[in-house]
């Protein structure tokens, strides 16, 4: 279901920036646009895993330096039929993780040394199992078009505006008229909409890497226990420094939002995807 549902959300979205683009004077400046929103997100795609490593100053680490998170990861990983992801720690106290990577043969998983002090070594491989089933099924690639598109409506949104107030609407080689009261209220509608379904898919993939983790450890319990675990200590220690736009990359969201800011997270709430993992460790 959560399959379906991301694949229509991004037609949904396909369908806004279709719609926006008609809004502006001329075909030509809508190209402009997507190109370049896509090239920005391109490009960070491509380099996402040195970009975001650097960011927070993971380390890569062996074999030797973590045999017990090498042996999790490695045994997850031949479950998984993917190849060994690259390891790397963070050294910041609040517990989080996250994995990275244009592919499967690309893939890194990273955890702060905050997690690896508060999990059992079975929570640790459901949070591990969590990010390697990421990997698998090539989150990064559909959050990254999810975000050009996304991306480009919002400045497709902008430049009509603009054009509507400065222009007076469609270009010349546009048929017809827009009105210049609607052009902004759709604008403005369209960037919305925009991002909240762009949080919608970001949600949906958190659910079916919860399910896909759970599988892969064995029991969903690790995960879920993790999650009560991770919940109070970001609520503690939440990553102050942490970067809003790397977010949805994490197995929680880092920072410690609560009443209406939680409504705009990029994760689901976590009492239900603690319900999910429950519900499936019941039905077992």
């Amino acid at each position: 279901m959560n399959q379906f549902k991301t694949f229509f959300l991004m037609a949904v979205l396909t369908i806004i920036f279709v719609a926006i683009g008609g809004m502006i004077g001329g075909k030509t400046g809508a190209y402009i646009a997507f190109f370049v929103a896509f090239l920005m997100n391109f490009i960070s795609y491509w380099f996402c895993d040195k970009i975001v490593l650097k960011m927070y100053g993971a380390q890569p680490v062996t074999e030797q330096e973590a045999p017990e998170l090498y042996r999790i990861v490695y045994n997850l990983s031949q479950k998984a039929s993917i190849p060994m992801p690259r390891l790397y720690i963070i050294e910041n106290d609040s517990p989080n993780a996250f994995a990275t990577g244009r592919n499967p043969e690309n893939g890194v998983v990273a955890v702060t040394t905050g997690i690896l002090r508060i999990l059992t070594l079975e929570e640790l491989e459901g949070v591990l199992a969590h990010e390697i089933s990421h990997i698998k099924h090539r989150d990064i690639l559909i959050q990254t078009v999810a975000a050009t598109l996304a991306g480009a409506i919002t400045m497709l949104a902008d430049w009509a505006r603009f054009a509507a107030i400065f222009g007076g609407g469609r270009g010349d080689d546009d048929e017809g008229g827009g009105n210049i009261f609607t052009v902004i209220i759709f604008s403005i509608f369209a960037a919305f909409a925009a991002m909240l379904i762009q949080l919608a898919i970001s949600r949906s993939r958190e659910y079916l890497a919860d399910e896909g983790g759970a599988r892969l450890s064995g029991n969903p319990l690790y995960l879920s226990n993790a999650l009560k675990k991770l919940h109070m200590g970001i609520a503690r220690t939440p990553m102050e420094d942490a970067n809003p736009s790397t977010a949805p990359m994490f197995i929680m969201n880092p920072f410690s939002g609560k009443g209406v800011l939680a409504l705009f997270s990029t994760h689901p709430p976590i009492e239900e995807r603690i319900k999910r993992l429950e519900d499936m460790a019941y039905r077992r």
